[in-house]
């Protein structure tokens, strides 16, 4: 049983280990769908993380198909994440019928070396979820992020059971997207995952005491992963595997 913290920070990061959780993703931007975080983030969060760190590689918002220079971009980014000493990568390309594509995920794997690979909820637009997570399997990926195509995994959690099901231990279903503490168990119940992802995310109050009102919509403090929702949710998910 394996919770993954989606972390928009470096300080994120550490309240998930904090908290309990087994690895990060560490991005930015979850505001946005998360984006690939700088070359900084990753060095500072490799140099104080003793858990396993996988860095989403998102060059921007929006959907899955990208242009060669995207892709460049993509693959230099993966470089530097295992020139860091980075554990994994979280990414997913889309062609433009909505399959996975195969040539351009081939070429980044390529560069991923001895990283781990998770295909983000990229998933979630494809349009044949089944046959796509046997094109994950294919190109060797070790996971799938998946909320089943719906808005939360608490909504497409029959069809993620499903692909648990097809996937057979060949890769692992990490159900994502509206996971906390109040249905983490049951999603483990319907589902039979034993990864799951989440951001357990607060809102911060700003330290500023000066907030001209021009800019009052730029002083909202820091959204950043909450230590007290992380370890609810371990501790449902500890609850879970100590009754099976």
């Amino acid at each position: 049983m394996m919770l993954e913290i989606a972390a928009n920070s470096v300080a994120s990061a550490l309240a998930a280990q904090d908290g309990g959780a087994g690895r990060v993703e560490l991005c930015t931007a979850l505001e946005l769908g998360g984006l690939t975080p700088s070359h900084a983030q990753i060095a500072l969060a490799r140099e104080r993380l003793r858990i396993p760190l996988h860095v989403l590689i998102r060059p921007r918002a929006g959907d899955f198909l990208y242009s060669d220079l995207e892709c460049e971009t993509m693959q230099r980014d993966i470089e530097a994440c295992a020139a860091l000493g980075c554990d994994g990568v979280v990414l997913g390309v889309l062609d433009a019928e909505g399959k996975v594509d195969m040539p351009r995920c081939r070429a980044l794997i390529a560069a991923t070396g001895a990283l781990g690979v998770t295909f983000h909820r990229a998933f979630d637009l494809a349009r044949d979820p089944l046959s796509s997570l046997d094109d994950l399997i294919q190109l060797g990926c070790e996971r799938v992020l998946t909320s089943g195509a719906q808005a939360s995994a608490w909504e497409g959690a029959a069809l993620i059971r499903r692909l648990v099901e097809l996937a057979a231990g060949r890769i692992v279903v990490m159900p994502g997207a509206g996971v906390d503490a109040g249905n983490i168990g049951k999603l483990h119940e319907i589902t039979r995952a034993t990864e799951f992802h989440a951001s357990a995310k607060r809102q911060h109050p700003s330290g500023m005491r000066w907030q001209p009102e021009l800019l009052q919509d730029m002083q909202d403090g820091e959204l950043r992963s909450d230590v007290e929702q992380i370890r609810g949710m371990v501790a449902a998910l500890n609850g879970v595997a100590a009754s099976r």
